[in-house]
C-alpha cells in the first residue's frame, strides 16, 4: 500500500444515466431489463480494476442519489421538478446497480434526504482532513467546485487535496482545467452557477444572465455578492435591471449549488479500501444475468464459448450466434491491454526497413497518416504509423520540426527515401492494409504515388454491423474513438491531448516526437485490434454480403472521385454572390416594411418579438431561453395563413443560406493547385448506407428551383469537355413497388408511364395537375411512414381528410400496407431492417416507451429498406463503372459526384455517343446478380457545358 491513502469517490448516478444510454435494451434470463446493469457493471470493472492496478489508488466507494427529494426541495419547491422520471425499463434495473456494485465488494453509500454530491463532499472534506488525497470519479460541474480544495495541516498530519476525473475523457481536472471551463478558481465557480442558473436541476439564476456574462461579472467584482452589490451603480441597461430584479433569486441559487460537506458518514472512510476485483460473489451475479462475455472476462470457465447465454438484446440475436449484451456475437481476442510505452519511433532507414519486413512477415498491417490539415487533397504528410500486433506499433516520423526554417529538426527518414521503402509494401497483394476511415489515407499517400491495396477499413466493418445502434454516452457513430471505447473499453488519446485547442494549439508536425509517437502509433494499434476484434462479426451476423460486395469495393472509387474534384466557375460564383446579396438587401428591406421597423432578420429573439408580440400573429410558443421559437415549421404555418412578413424571412433565410453556404464558400473552397473544388464523401454519414458529402456539402444544393439550377451552372467541365448527368429515376417508388408487390404499379413502370398519374388516377378517379401534385405527395409520403397529422400539413387539408386518404390508398394499393407492417414486424422481432443486399439498420428504439422516439423509428424503419436498397444499388453501379467504361476503351472518363441518385461524368464531348450506353446499362443492370427487379430501372441521361444545363 502507499504511504499516502488515496481515496477514489466514484459519481454512481452519471454512471448510470450513461450506462443507460450507451446500449440497445437488454434482458436476463428472467426477463428483466439489464442494459444499464451490464454497462454499468463493464464501466465499474475497468475503473476498479485499472486502480488496482494503478500506483497510489487505496480506497474507492460508488457514491449514489437515494432518492428524488432533498432539503434543497424545502428551500424551493421547483429544485429539480423539470427533470423528467426515469425510463420504465430503467427503474428495475436500480436494485441491480445496487447488487453490482456490492458484487464487486465495493461499498454502495447511499441516504435519504442527502444527494450524492453532498455525500462525496462530506467525505472528501473529511478524508484530507486526515492527509489523504481524493480523486472524484465524475465530470459534473457542481462537483468541480471542489476541485483542488486542501485541508489545512494540523496535529503533525498535512492536509490532502480534491481532484477529479473525467473516464469519458480520461482527463484528469484539476485547478487550471476549471479555470479554463469557468473563467474563476473552483472557490467562485458557486457563484457563477448562481448566476447563470442551471436548467437541469432547475435552479433560476437571473433571467438573461448566460455563462459568459456569469463568468465576466464574476472575474469584474470578484463574488457573486459584490457583483450584486455593485449593480445599481452601473450604467442603465437590461443586465443592471436583471441583477437588481433577480438578487433575490441569486442568493437563493447560491444556497442551492452550495455542497453541503458536513454530513453524518453513513461508513467510515476504512470501509472503502480498495483490493482486487473478488471472483465471489461477481461470478453468481454474473451468471445470474447472463453476463457470459464478463464470465469469461473473470476466467473461472462458466462462461465459455459453448456455454448458451439466455441474455436477449432486444430479440437481435442471429441463429446459431449468441448475443452479448454488447452486441458482440464474437468474444474479444484475447490482447494485452493498450501500452503506449512500448511504441517505437521510427527515425532511420534501417529502423524503417526492419518495420517493413515485419509488415510483410505479418501479412498484416494496420497503417494511418499524420498530416498538417484535415483536407486530404492538400495537407502535407507528417508521418506515418503502422501496427502488425497488438502494441507492436511504430511512428514513423517525415514532417516533424518548427515552420522556421532556422527551426532545429529531429532526426527522421527523408520523405523520399521513406516512400520509396513503404511504396512496395503497400502496393503488396501479399500484404492486407488495414485503416480506420482509410479513404483518407488513400488519397494522402496516392498523392506521394502510392497505391495502396488491398486493404480493410473498421469504420466500414462497424458500418455494416452496427449501422443505427446508437450507443449514447460513449456515442453510437464509428470513430475510432467511439469503436475504441465500445469495443475495447480503451480510451486512446484525443488529438488536442497532444496539440492543445484554441490559440494555444500547435500542428502535428510540431508536437515532440515522444508524443507524436504515442498518439500516432496508438491509432494503428489501435485499428489493428478493432480489425480482429470486428471482422469475425461478419460472417457469424450475416454481414459479409454487404460489406464485401457493396461498401468496401467502393473505398477506392470514391477516394479517386474526391481527388478528381469539379471545376467551378468562380467569376460565376461571384456574380451569384452579388445578385444573391441584393435579393438579400431588398428582402430585408421588404420584411422591415411589413414590420414597421427596422429589426436584425437574422435574430431569432427580435423576429419573434416582432412576429407575437407587435403583430400579434398567434401560435408563438416561448422556449426555456424566454424567447418564441421561428423555426422553419414555424414560418411555415404563418406563411400558409397568409403572413406575408413569414413568407419573405423564409425567401431571405434561404438566400442567405445559399450565398454563404454555396456561392461564397465554393470559391473559397477551390484548391490553389488543381483550380477544382473537391468534396468529402463519408461512407458512414447515413445509417441507410446512403453518402453523404461535406467540405461543401453538394447533397442540399435544391433540386427543382431555378436557385438550385443557377448555382449547379457554376459547376463546369474543362475545355473540350462537357459534364453527363446519369439519373435514377423515381428509383424508391420503383423498388416500392418491387418490395411490396403491387401490381398496377409494376404494370405502370413497365409501361413507361407517369407513375404519379397512375396514382392519380387510382386516388382521385382523374389526372389533372393538382391531382397529380396530390398525388405524387402521397406517393413518397406514405414510403416515408407520413401520419395523417403530417400528410394533412403537407396537403393542406384536415387530419380527418388526409386519414381518408391513407386508407384509400392502402386499398388501391394493399401491397404497400402489408409491407409496412410486416416491416415493422420484422424490425420489433429482430432489432433491425434489411435492403434487398443484406445491409442491416438497427431500431433499437422501435419499442420505446417515449412515443415520439418510437414513432420517429417507425417512420424510418418503414423507408429504411427502401431507400437502403436504392443506396446500394447506386453503389453497385460505381463499383462496376470505372471498369466497365475501361472495358469499353473509355478509360479517361472521369466520375466525378454522387448526389442523391445521381452520377456526374467528365468527358470529351466526342465521347458522349460511346459512354452513354456504357454508363446507363451498368446503372440499370447494378442490382444484377444478386437480385433481380421485377421492375425496370430507368436512367435519365443529359449533357452539357455545366452540371446545370447537363439536367
Amino acid at each position: 500500500m502507499a504511504d499516502k491513502q488515496h481515496l477514489y469517490l466514484v459519481d454512481g448516478s452519471a454512471y448510470i444515466f450513461r450506462a443507460y444510454h450507451r446500449l440497445p435494451p437488454l434482458t436476463d434470463p428472467q426477463g428483466t431489463p439489464v442494459g444499464a446493469v451490464y454497462g454499468y457493471t463493464t464501466m465499474l470493472w475497468k475503473l476498479a480494476d485499472d486502480l488496482h492496478k494503478a500506483d497510489g489508488p487505496t480506497h474507492l466507494a460508488v457514491i449514489l442519489d437515494a432518492s428524488g427529494h432533498s432539503f434543497r426541495n424545502d428551500l424551493y419547491d421547483q429544485y429539480k421538478a423539470n427533470r423528467p422520471e426515469a425510463p420504465e425499463d430503467l427503474k428495475p434495473q436500480f436494485p441491480l446497480i445496487r447488487d453490482a456494485t456490492r458484487a464487486f465488494s465495493l461499498p454502495c453509500i447511499e441516504e435519504q434526504g442527502l444527494e450524492a454530491d453532498d455525500l462525496i463532499a462530506s467525505y472528501a472534506k473529511e478524508a484530507t482532513r486526515r492527509g489523504w488525497d481524493v480523486t472524484i470519479v465524475s465530470s459534473d460541474k457542481d462537483l468541480m467546485q471542489l476541485v483542488g480544495r486542501c485541508a489545512e495541516p494540523h496535529d503533525g498530519i498535512d492536509g490532502g487535496c480534491i481532484d477529479m476525473l473525467d473516464t469519458m475523457k480520461n482527463q484528469r481536472i484539476e485547478i487550471p482545467e476549471v479555470v479554463e471551463k469557468f473563467g474563476v478558481p473552483p472557490e467562485l465557480v458557486g457563484d457563477v452557477l448562481a448566476l447563470m442558473g442551471d436548467s437541469a436541476d432547475n435552479i433560476p439564476g437571473i433571467y438573461g444572465v448566460g455563462p459568459k456574462t456569469a463568468t465576466k461579472l464574476i472575474q469584474e467584482h470578484g463574488s457573486l455578492t459584490a457583483a450584486l452589490d455593485a449593480a445599481p451603480d452601473m450604467k442603465p441597461s437590461k443586465l443592471r435591471e436583471r441583477l437588481i430584479e433577480g438578487r433575490e433569486m441569486a442568493e437563493l441559487s447560491r444556497v442551492l449549488v452550495t455542497l453541503k460537506d458536513d454530513c453524518e458518514l453513513p461508513l467510515p472512510l476504512d470501509a472503502f479500501k480498495l483490493d482486487a476485483v473478488p471472483k465471489e460473489p461477481l461470478a453468481a451475479f454474473l451468471e445470474k444475468h447472463g453476463f457470459t462475455s464478463l464470465l469469461r472476462r473473470l476466467g473461472d470457465g462458466r462462461g465459455s464459448p459453448e456455454r448458451r447465454t439466455d441474455l436477449n438484446p432486444a430479440k437481435q440475436e442471429t441463429a446459431g450466434a449468441p448475443a452479448t449484451p454488447d452486441g458482440n456475437r464474437q468474444p474479444l481476442p484475447d490482447m494485452p491491454p493498450v501500452d503506449r510505452s512500448v511504441y517505437a519511433c521510427v527515425q532511420t532507414e534501417a529502423a524503417l526497413m526492419d518495420w517493413v519486413e515485419r509488415a510483410y512477415a505479418a501479412r498484416l498491417v494496420a497503417v494511418d497518416t499524420e498530416t498538417s490539415a484535415l483536407d486530404a487533397i492538400s495537407a502535407d504528410l507528417v508521418g506515418v504509423s503502422l501496427a502488425v500486433g497488438p502494441n507492436e506499433a511504430c511512428y514513423i516520423p517525415l514532417g516533424h520540426g518548427g515552420t522556421d526554417m532556422f527551426a532545429e529538426k529531429p532526426e527522421q527518414v527523408p520523405l523520399a527515401t521513406a516512400v520509396a521503402l513503404l511504396k512496395p509494401l503497400l502496393e503488396s497483394d501479399a500484404v492486407l492494409k488495414v485503416g480506420q476511415n482509410i479513404k483518407y489515407d488513400l488519397n494522402v499517400l496516392a498523392r506521394h504515388g502510392i497505391a495502396v491495396s488491398p486493404i480493410e477499413d473498421t469504420m466500414i466493418v462497424s458500418f455494416a454491423l452496427d449501422a443505427g445502434r446508437g450507443m449514447e454516452g460513449i456515442g453510437g457513430g464509428h470513430g475510432m474513438d467511439e469503436l475504441s471505447v465500445r469495443h475495447l473499453g480503451h480510451t486512446p488519446l484525443a488529438f488536442k491531448d497532444v496539440c492543445g485547442t484554441g490559440k494555444k494549439a500547435i500542428p502535428f508536425g510540431e508536437v515532440p516526437l515522444d508524443r507524436a509517437t504515442e498518439y500516432a502509433a496508438e491509432d494503428a494499434d489501435v485499428t489493428w485490434r478493432l480489425y480482429k476484434h470486428l471482422k469475425p462479426r461478419l460472417a457469424a451476423e450475416s454481414g459479409t454480403r454487404i460489406y464485401e460486395r457493396v461498401d468496401r469495393p467502393l473505398i477506392p472509387v470514391v477516394a479517386q472521385m474526391e481527388r478528381e474534384g469539379i471545376k467551378v466557375d468562380r467569376a460565376a460564383l461571384a456574380r451569384l454572390s452579388e445578385e444573391f446579396a441584393a435579393q438579400i438587401g431588398m428582402l430585408e428591406k421588404q420584411v422591415h416594411q411589413l414590420a414597421g421597423e427596422e429589426f436584425t432578420v437574422g435574430s431569432p429573439k427580435q423576429l419573434g418579438d416582432i412576429l407575437f408580440d407587435k403583430l400579434g400573429y398567434k401560435g408563438g410558443k416561448k422556449g426555456k431561453s424566454g424567447q418564441y421559437s421561428t423555426d422553419q415549421s414555424v414560418l411555415e404555418k404563418l406563411a400558409g395563413e397568409g403572413a406575408e412578413i413569414a413568407e419573405k424571412v423564409l425567401e431571405w433565410r434561404q438566400l442567405s443560406k445559399l450565398k454563404s453556404t454555396y456561392t461564397d464558400a465554393l470559391q473559397a473552397a477551390i484548391n490553389p493547385d488543381t483550380g477544382r473544388v473537391h468534396t468529402s464523401y463519408s461512407l458512414v454519414g447515413a445509417q441507410t448506407g446512403r453518402l453523404s458529402s461535406t467540405d461543401p456539402n453538394l447533397q442540399n444544393i435544391p433540386i427543382r428551383t431555378e436557385i438550385g439550377r443557377q448555382i449547379r451552372e457554376a459547376f463546369v467541365a474543362e475545355e473540350g469537355n462537357v459534364l453527363l448527368a446519369a439519373d435514377y429515376s423515381q428509383i424508391e417508388l420503383r423498388l416500392a413497388a418491387h418490395m411490396a408487390d403491387v401490381p398496377s404499379l409494376k404494370e405502370a413502370f413497365a409501361a413507361g408511364e407517369d407513375i404519379h398519374a397512375r396514382t392519380a388516377q387510382e386516388m382521385y378517379g382523374e389526372v389533372t395537375r393538382d391531382t397529380r401534385a396530390a398525388a405524387k405527395t402521397i406517393n413518397f409520403a406514405i414510403l416515408y411512414g407520413i401520419s395523417r397529422w403530417g400528410l394533412a400539413g403537407r396537403l393542406g387539408i384536415e387530419p380527418d381528410e388526409a386519414q381518408a386518404m391513407i386508407d384509400r390508398y392502402f386499398e388501391r394499393f394493399p401491397g404497400i400496407q402489408k409491407y409496412i407492417v410486416h416491416t415493422l414486424e420484422g424490425v420489433r422481432e429482430r432489432g433491425y431492417s434489411e435492403t434487398l443486399f443484406g445491409r442491416k439498420t438497427w431500431f433499437p428504439r422501435i419499442d420505446s416507451k417515449n412515443q415520439a422516439e418510437r414513432q420517429g423509428s417507425e417512420r424510418a424503419a418503414i423507408n429504411a429498406p427502401i431507400q437502403g436498397t436504392s443506396a446500394d444499388i447506386i453503389k453497385r453501379a460505381m463499383a462496376r463503372m470505372l471498369p466497365a467504361l475501361a472495358d469499353a476503351g473509355l478509360g479517361h472518363v472521369r466520375m466525378l459526384l454522387q448526389v442523391h441518385d445521381e452520377l456526374v461524368f467528365e468527358l470529351p464531348e466526342g465521347d458522349v455517343e460511346r459512354a452513354s450506353p456504357v454508363i446507363e446499362r451498368v446503372m440499370a443492370e447494378a442490382a444484377l446478380p444478386a437480385v433481380k427487379l421485377t421492375v425496370p430501372l430507368g436512367i435519365e441521361i443529359g449533357t452539357g457545358k455545366s452540371w446545370g444545363a447537363a439536367h
